[in-house]
């Protein structure tokens, strides 16, 4: 006997707000940690311009080796442990990270930050579809961003006083509360809609080869989905330069105004809480505007924004040459725009890749998605530490480069879905 409609719709209740909640709670941990870490790495570590660089790599690197042998464990075992299992291991990475500042435990800190995080990526996404349904979780998607944002700002808040007291601090606590975190959600996180495969079939490295060959037969056979994917390892080329050394480009070339008496992390703090909030009302503004489940609208405001990020890049690299008054402000000004097109544009796309996936291969397709972005950092990040060695904003601008190979591609990627669906489907929305 089946269980009653009822049942069925309270338990999609509970598990979209879980994901809500979910959202919330691991942007305000990881938030009290990025707000520190770049740093914490290139003044308590003292690492280099192509340190900061290797250090983000060697993330990439382990990212690209395991991100779809966990994809295929949350496809072929549970989504549930899988995401548990990935937030244990970003505990300890951030614990190890925030008591030794030095650049060979920031290595291994960084690799179990990537194996934490590929468990979780996709697994999420796909946990969610199951339990909701694919058109609900691409509205989640869109909506959950409002409360990643609302947690990253108060993280931000969190993190500016723990800062002033020791920079390692804002690190430390928000591993550990990652940690904890990882025991409510073994507690519980619900997982109704989704069949594991039988004991005696368990023997996996056959049944995950079979998922991944059908994973990657998906992606074959819709060409959509591969200029999709491509436009995923062109965010990859740039992120890297950007993520690791835009910190350590604005310490060296201005001073940093003090707030309140308090040291730097109070002003980097500030600047990424005012990012957070620009980026609610932009994204709000979006959800309200945009159809998550009709892909020319995703593409077409991703066009936009990709363009918007490049040019933010290219002004923020250029600032300090500027020679005027306001080449403080101006590199503020950019460092804004790039939050808020990059904070909008990662639901966008999550919700671009999810377009008609089986559930089968969900996880798995999601996580190639993580895949390519990985393979794009690793291919960018050693040549931008190479850069940088030169100069540092050498390497920004390179990064600002970078992205524009995109706009052509998320062009064709619209032309391809318009080919794939129904003609009264692809007609844009008023």
């Amino acid at each position: 006997m089946g269980r009653p409609s009822g049942f069925m719709k309270m338990n999609k209740f509970g598990a979209y707000k879980l994901y809500l909640a979910l959202s919330f709670f691991t942007s305000l941990f990881f938030s009290m940690i990025f707000v520190v870490m770049s740093f914490y790495e290139a003044t308590v570590a003292g690492l280099s311009g192509l340190q900061l660089v290797l250090v983000g790599t060697t993330l990439e690197v382990v990212i690209l080796f395991f991100e779809v042998p966990t994809g295929i464990v949350a496809d072929a075992y549970s989504r549930r442990l899988s995401i548990v299992i990935g937030y244990f291991i970003m505990g300890l990475a951030f614990v190890v990270e925030g008591l030794f500042p030095y650049f060979g435990t920031i290595l291994l800190a960084s690799g179990l930050w990537g194996l934490g995080y590929t468990f979780t990526s996709g697994a999420t996404q796909a946990w969610l579809s199951d339990e909701i349904g694919e058109e609900a979780a691409n509205r989640a998607f869109l909506r959950a961003n409002q409360f990643d944002l609302a947690g990253a700002f108060i993280g931000m808040l969190i993190a500016i006083p723990l800062g002033n007291l020791a920079v390692r601090l804002p690190i430390l606590a928000g591993g550990v509360a990652i940690f904890l975190f990882a025991v409510v959600l073994a507690v519980f996180m619900p997982e109704t809609r989704f069949a594991p495969i039988k004991p005696e079939n368990r023997n996996t490295f056959q049944h995950m080869g079979d998922i991944f060959r059908k994973g990657l037969s998906t992606v074959r056979a819709r060409p959509a989905l591969m200029a999709v994917l491509g436009v995923g390892f062109i965010y990859g080329l740039y992120s890297e330069g950007w993520d690791r050394l835009w910190v350590k480009y604005l310490v060296d070339n201005f001073t940093l105004p003090s707030i309140f008496g308090m040291n730097e992390v109070a002003f980097l703090g500030f600047l990424r809480a005012g990012g957070m909030l620009l980026s609610i009302l932009v994204t709000n503004r979006v959800e309200k505007h945009l159809d998550a489940n009709h892909a020319p609208s995703i593409a077409k405001g991703m066009l936009w924004l990709t363009g918007l990020l490049a040019l933010a890049i290219f002004t923020f690299a250029l600032a300090p040459s500027l020679g005027v008054a306001s080449a403080l402000a101006l590199a503020v000004a950019s460092v804004l725009l790039v939050n808020v097109t990059r904070n909008v544009l990662g639901p966008l796309y999550d919700a671009w890749v999810n377009q008609r996936l089986d559930s089968g291969t969900r996880a798995t397709v999601i996580s190639m998605s993580g895949q390519v972005d990985a393979i794009g950092q690793i291919a960018s990040g050693p040549l931008a530490g190479v850069v940088s060695l030169w100069s540092v904003q050498a390497a920004i601008t390179f990064a600002s480069l970078l992205i524009t190979p995109a706009l052509p591609l998320i062009g064709r990627a619209n032309r391809l879905h318009a080919e794939e669906i129904p003609e009264a489907e692809s007609l844009p929305v008023d």
